[in-house]
């Protein structure tokens, strides 16, 4: 009945999964004014029309119109002028520096295609939520097996390797691309990783310290384990330890496991009411 954009379908989103807005660091030079969307009303610009929340009113007042007039059902909702609605834009004060978002995904021969389309899911929405806070978001795409490479998003989620599982590598490469593109004190930095939790045994220490490094010095960080909960295992897997180390020693960490579609969507509610509830 309408077309809707994709971000009308995550402000959709957030508003029927309730969820928080992020909270960005707090610096001398980060706050600007800026012009939000906040509420409705009746009157307003074309540009701003709410074709969602005016089609909800007009069902609404047909529901009206056909309990009181029998002769009404059966008839085809059109709109009238009071079903219109209009966001309405107030003047807040915003953050003024950029964001950045930093994917990192394994593509070693243990993550098959379901797994990273399960990733790719969440990654996705996890930067569209991102992106309405912040005026400009840039991204990295950072994939690995024994070693790291860094992708454009086109590519990113075509990688693939028969090779084994070196996390320490992906999570050096990010601090590198931290250091000489997104210091973490002028960016938000946002970090997330997905893999079905197996790593080397060798490289567990190299790999706990650099995610550690990360996680001190960005906004957040998120882990996915793809396939955790559907596959049986007698214990957690070394990645799924290291992040509820690192979490339970008070950094910004969230943890998610996804097995399927209606996990991707908790895994976001999660991350999202955890970032904000860990500034």
């Amino acid at each position: 009945m309408v077309e809707l954009k994709v971000d009308e379908i995550v402000d959709w989103l957030w508003e029927e999964l309730k969820l928080p807005e992020l909270k960005p660091k707090r610096t001398a030079t980060m706050d600007q004014n800026e012009y939000v969307r906040e509420g409705w009303d009746k009157r307003g610009a074309r540009s701003r029309l709410d074709r969602r929340r005016t089609m909800k009113e007009a069902v609404k007042r047909h529901a009206i119109q056909t309990s009181s007039d029998t002769t009404a059902e059966g008839e085809p909702i059109s709109l009238v002028n009071e079903d219109l609605r209009f966001r309405q834009l107030v003047r807040r004060p915003s953050p003024a520096t950029s964001a950045a978002v930093i994917f990192a995904l394994d593509v070693s021969g243990s993550m098959d295609e379901a797994q990273r389309r399960l990733a790719k899911q969440f990654f996705f929405f996890a930067l569209q939520g991102i992106r309405r806070q912040y005026a400009k978001v840039e991204t990295v795409f950072l994939a690995h097996a024994a070693q790291a490479w860094e992708f454009d998003e086109s590519q990113f989620f075509q990688a693939s390797s028969s090779g084994g599982t070196v996390t320490s590598t992906v999570a050096r490469l990010a601090l590198d691309v931290m250091s000489s593109r997104y210091d973490p004190s002028r960016y938000n930095v946002y970090f997330f990783y997905a893999s079905d939790g197996e790593n080397a045994a060798e490289d567990r220490d190299e790999a706990r310290t650099a995610l550690s490094e990360i996680s001190a010095q960005v906004n957040y960080t998120g882990y996915c384990e793809t396939g955790g909960v559907a596959t049986f295992r007698p214990r957690d897997t070394q990645l799924a330890e290291i992040f509820s180390e690192l979490k339970g020693s008070g950094l910004p960490v969230g943890t998610s496991h996804i097995a399927s579609q209606d996990d991707v969507w908790k895994a976001i509610r999660e991350f999202f009411s955890q970032q904000a509830a860990s500034d």
